[in-house]
């Protein structure tokens, strides 16, 4: 079950409370946030829907918990649910929840987290004639597409070209005001300095990774930072996290052994952060935000890398079922990077 599908299950559960008569809402929530457990939490995912549903129920979010929970564990695929907190419910899946994420990520490949929560929506993205703005503006509409979504994007005059050429603004965007009252206009701190020489990867992450109203560092003294091939630089932490990953499946092959989703321990934050990017494609959306899906892939590199040594057998050691999860871990990881990147309009190499 991933995230996604959990996510509508709990929101069945909500609605046949409702139907049953146990929970008197006039308007149900259009979408159930799923995340990994924080603090305090326990089992694989929790949700605070509950704690959403009793004002308007008119009942302690526990008592409306405990409504839920009943009703949860009667669903396949979950094995128990806990009520923490204030309310908060914690659901733990059958089996190997673990290798369902990992088969879940590598059958959906490079469009996990894409989903059509949006369907039916057209929003309309305007942009001032700056770089930065029609770049935020394309890499918002992209991430907008994969919820299903449909934006038209308009500028105030149409793109250079060589925006188009070196920074993949597509060609086409219509010239408009963006007054309407459909509008969405986005209104980032202008670039200080021409991005176009950094090329279109270092430059699209220059403008998209620092949030929307910083500064983006650009500009003499600044430029080597984005295309350094060091650790210093997260572009390149991202990207090489990903031709990492792409380089152990190669090596794997060349011993004979193929990735077999499973039982990983340890994984560090690794699972966590890829059952949370259906979420973080979510929000990104919502809040017109690429920067946060940015920091998220930066922080599913840094949780890859230290088991990236692990997954291959050292010296006379022979392949084993957790090399066989490990590999399909890292794939899994380099999966979700590939995705994102793709999102923000960034190139994600198998060879670095």
């Amino acid at each position: 079950m991933t995230p996604v599908e959990l996510s509508r299950t709990v929101l069945h559960a909500v609605r046949r409370a409702v139907d049953a008569g146990e929970l008197a809402v006039a308007v149900l929530p259009e979408r159930v946030v799923v995340a990994p457990p924080g603090p305090g939490g326990c089992g694989d995912y929790a949700t605070n829907v509950a704690l959403q549903l009793a004002r308007p129920a008119g009942q302690p979010a526990p008592r409306v918990a405990e409504l839920l929970r009943t009703r949860l564990l009667r669903t396949d695929g979950i094995s128990d649910v806990v009520v923490t907190g204030p309310g908060f419910l914690n659901i733990s899946l059958d089996g190997d929840a673990d290798g369902r994420l990992v088969r879940d990520i590598l059958r959906a490949g490079p469009r996990y987290g894409h989903s059509d929560t949006l369907a039916g929506q057209a929003p309309e993205l305007h942009a001032a004639h700056d770089a930065r703005a029609v770049v935020l503006m394309d890499a918002v509409a992209r991430v907008l597409r994969s919820q299903g979504a449909r934006p038209r994007l308009t500028c105030a005059h149409p793109p250079e070209d060589a925006w188009v050429r070196i920074l993949g603004i597509p060609s086409d965007i219509l010239v408009g005001t963006g007054a309407g009252t459909r509008s969405d206009t986005l209104r980032p701190v202008p670039a200080p300095a021409d991005p176009t020489p950094l090329g279109r990867d270092a430059a699209r992450w220059a403008l998209l990774h620092p949030a929307p109203h910083d500064r983006p560092h650009l500009g003499p003294g600044h430029d080597d930072e984005h295309l350094a091939q060091r650790e210093t630089n997260p572009l390149f932490r991202v990207r090489y996290a990903h031709a990492r990953t792409r380089a152990l499946l190669r090596n794997a092959a060349d011993l004979g052994f193929p990735p077999e989703p499973g039982p990983v321990a340890p994984h560090g934050d690794v699972l966590p952060l890829l059952a949370d990017h259906p979420r973080v494609l979510a929000a990104t959306a919502a809040h017109r935000a690429p920067d946060r899906l940015a920091r998220h892939l930066v922080a599913v590199a840094d949780a890859l890398a230290p088991l990236l040594p692990s997954v291959l057998p050292l010296g006379d050691e022979k392949p084993s079922a957790a090399h066989r999860a490990r590999l399909a871990l890292a794939e899994a990881a380099g999966t979700v990077l590939a995705g994102g990147l793709t999102l923000l309009g960034i190139d994600a190499p198998d060879h670095l």
